[in-house]
């Protein structure tokens, strides 16, 4: 009775190990959404404080919304006198494409309880996304320490920015001036090369860019992501299946 109650505590405790190591390892794949979120966290906390938000106002949207350019939105929704009504349909509008995220992620994590999946999906961005969608399988259940891990470390270092900027301020001054406001496209790009590893996903890479500029450049503006997203993920799915049909002899 004894053994075996020795041996059930052995592997519960091999088991958190395990799970410690998989966090870190997640939390190492964060490191390149970590240095895009720093600048940017600090030019949003800044941005809030021009806004005529209060540094814990500033730092509980990031705590609470944990998503940038909605964020960024309201920023400027509430400087113009927007109301409340308005500053919440216009993100939620801007983060449709999070329901894309997170059907695209679905495969991976089914296989977790419904609270573990809350839990996960409040830290699905699009940075975290790009990189979980480069590092787990679509065909294979992903770890959930190690999709802990990523989250988590994106998550800590945009609120620590945000609060850093915001407490700083005026301080601060116009972080274009620092090259601030490249921090973010400049993290996009990086992932998207770690994302093109065949022609498909050139091609895919290319129209979705295409797309999104072209729409951005019409009253559908606010769609550009979504539109561009669903039709360039429809073209990589078709040449996916027509490349997998087998050739007739």
């Amino acid at each position: 009775m004894g053994s075996k109650a020795g041996s059930m505590a052995r592997g519960r405790k091999r088991d958190t190990s395990g799970s410690i190591v998989r966090f870190m390892r997640g939390a190492r794949l964060g490191v390149p959404v970590v240095v895009g979120y720093v600048p940017i966290g600090l030019a949003y906390g800044v941005i809030a404080r021009h806004s005529g938000l209060s540094p814990a106002e500033a730092t509980l949207m990031s705590v609470l919304v944990f998503a940038g350019s909605a964020q960024f939105i309201a920023c400027g929704l509430v400087s113009s006198g927007a109301t409340a009504v308005g500053v919440v349909s216009t993100t939620l509008l801007v983060n449709l494409r999070h329901v894309l995220f997170s059907m695209s992620l679905l495969s991976r994590l089914r296989h977790l309880s419904r609270p573990v999946l809350a839990v996960l999906s409040f830290g699905i961005t699009d940075e975290t996304f790009g990189v979980a969608v480069g590092r787990f399988p679509a065909d294979e259940p992903a770890d959930w320490s190690e999709v802990a891990g990523l989250n988590f470390v994106s998550y800590a270092a945009w609120v620590a920015s945000s609060f850093v900027g915001a407490a700083l301020g005026s301080t601060v001054g116009d972080g274009a001036r620092l090259g601030i406001d490249f921090a973010l496209p400049a993290m996009f790009i990086c992932l998207l090369v770690m994302q093109v590893s065949s022609r498909v996903a050139l091609l895919v890479a290319v129209v979705a860019g295409a797309l999104a500029v072209a729409v951005a450049a019409t009253p559908l503006r606010a769609w550009a992501t979504v539109v561009a997203t669903i039709v360039a993920a429809s073209v990589g799915a078709a040449l996916d299946r027509r490349r997998a049909e087998p050739r007739g002899p």
